[in-house]
């Protein structure tokens, strides 16, 4: 079975009402994804993700990542969790695919959301801001859900740095 690594980040930064999360809506089936944007009638919201570039570090990948589909600087402050999972390929060969993605929380530091290269718009719709306090609710994917909880307790313990 074939192995993927890949890379993402949760970003974060202060809001009026509070933490806020920076999440994407894909545009069409990805690579590891085998939702196309919607998902039973319903928009997918993501954390933005992809493959380690050769020579890459995961830490890399994740800011790199957050960069190209969200259009945002951002810079790690922890690593979250490794999520793995199964998913089989929705185009060409059909393949069961093994994956490993490496989530790290990320702090906010410049650009505009959705400011994005017109070459990413093939793989993003839209990045968005929502409350971090809605992000089990409103992202699609479990294994992304679950690291919600593992974030609030860092910022929580590191609110002053986090800041």
């Amino acid at each position: 079975m074939p192995r993927e690594i890949s890379a993402g980040g949760m970003v974060v930064r202060p809001g009026p009402a509070g933490w806020e999360l920076a999440v994407i809506e894909p545009q069409r089936e990805q690579s590891g994804n085998a939702d196309s944007g919607k998902k039973d009638g319903k928009t997918v919201l993501a954390l933005p993700k992809g493959l380690l570039d050769p020579g890459e570090t995961p830490e890399q990948t994740a800011v790199r990542e957050v960069r190209e589909e969200t259009g945002i600087t951002a810079r790690v402050l922890t690593k979250l969790k490794d999520i793995q999972y199964v998913y089989v390929r929705s185009w060409g060969d059909r393949q069961r695919v093994f994956k490993i993605v490496t989530f790290y929380l990320l702090r906010y530091e410049s650009g505009t959301i959705d400011e994005l290269a017109p070459s990413m718009r093939i793989e993003v719709k839209r990045a968005l801001w929502i409350p971090l306090g809605e992000a089990r609710r409103r992202l699609t994917y479990r294994g992304e859900r679950e690291i919600i909880g593992l974030a609030e307790d860092y910022l929580a313990a590191h609110s002053t740095e986090a800041r």
